[in-house]
């Protein structure tokens, strides 16, 4: 399932990360596991945002994927269901017949 998940990184945790050189590292490390179709960063809720859309095949996969952004960043996160446009196309159409 496509999924999109928006993390916002506690400030002070990623502050230190960047000094200490270990933000790029976790973020290659992240979209290394992730392989997302999308990867965005930047400003969001007054804070420093992650934002990747990718394949969730399974619900289990959740704690490996949300772990390194709680306990390496301190970061809340999201995970949502989404759809491009081609989703949303199939969808609507099978709402007609």
């Amino acid at each position: 399932m496509r999924v999109m998940l928006r993390a916002r990184l506690d400030t002070q945790i990623s502050n230190e990360a960047i000094k200490n050189g270990t933000l790029p590292k976790i973020m290659q490390s992240v979209t290394e596991q992730l392989k997302p179709e999308a990867a965005y960063f930047g400003p969001g809720d007054g804070g420093r945002t992650a934002t990747f859309v990718f394949d969730m095949e399974d619900s289990s996969q959740m704690p490996s994927i949300a772990e390194p952004f709680f306990l390496e960043l301190g970061a809340e996160i999201e995970i949502s269901p989404v759809m491009n446009a081609e989703d949303l196309h199939k969808g609507l159409a099978a709402l007609q017949g």
